[in-house]
């Protein structure tokens, strides 16, 4: 090889050294989007008096929790979540036609949310996704989940909304204080994923747990062992709202 030759290789490999070094601190700069501004462009929008509005689409996708089953096989749509982000939502955006769309499915790990995410969640045309479905993903594992968590946040993105990921409400058969529990795994991998992909993050097990350290019983906010109550779907509701 000439030395022509060698300087070419070697200004590759230092230009591939300076790719994977950037990349790296794009990486390690990663971080979860600021609810201070990151609906704006949806907030912007519900503002926006008639005749020039639009309707602002909020789909919440993912499992009973998000579907409304309390203790099951009882429903109560009006005391979940999606529904009480409708209420508060409707009385602070009093100009906007807001649709807070579910297509949460009882029993439904993620693997069956992405495979429908085409034909049953964007044909909503969704403004804003909530993706719920860490309970249920702890029966497919980690690297399954993180896989159809990922095509879904692309592909929200490739369509232009705005991705809000929610880490689980609890489990009261889970070891809570364990970080190696499969709750709280799931949850840490959920908190990475806000970040790499710098998308909104509703953290419901962090909030569950800041709500019994201030001395309430995880019982008084559960229906059955993992579905919350009214009362644990108003913390998640709350938790939401502060994104709007």
């Amino acid at each position: 090889m000439n030395l022509y030759a060698k300087r070419r290789v070697a200004a590759g490999l230092m230009a591939a050294a300076t790719l994977l070094s950037s990349l790296a601190v794009l990486k390690a700069n990663a971080q979860i989007a600021s609810p201070t501004n990151y609906l704006a462009p949806v907030i912007a929008q519900m503002q926006v008096q008639w005749p020039k509005n639009r309707t602002v689409n909020i789909v919440c996708h993912g499992h009973s929790v998000p579907a409304g089953y309390f203790k099951t096989p009882a429903v109560d749509l009006l005391h979940a979540y999606p529904n009480l982000l409708r209420v508060a939502l409707a009385e602070k955006y009093t100009n906007a036609v807001i649709n807070v769309i579910v297509t949460a499915i009882g029993g439904e790990a993620s693997d069956k949310g992405a495979a429908r995410f085409d034909t049953d969640v964007l044909t909503h045309k969704p403004d804003v996704m909530l993706i719920d479905y860490a309970l249920n993903d702890r029966r497919i594992g980690l690297e399954c989940a993180r896989t159809n968590w990922i095509a879904m946040i692309e592909k929200t993105q490739a369509a232009g909304a705005r991705v809000i990921l929610l880490t689980p409400t609890p489990d009261q058969s889970a070891k809570l204080d364990d970080p190696n529990d499969p709750l709280n795994e799931h949850a840490e991998q959920i908190r990475k994923l806000a970040a790499e992909y710098q998308v909104g993050l509703v953290d419901s097990l962090a909030a569950f747990k800041a709500e019994v350290a201030r001395g309430t019983a995880l019982t008084n906010l559960m229906s059955q062992v993992n579905h919350p109550n009214s009362r644990g779907h108003e913390i998640v509701a709350a938790e939401v709202g502060k994104w709007f």
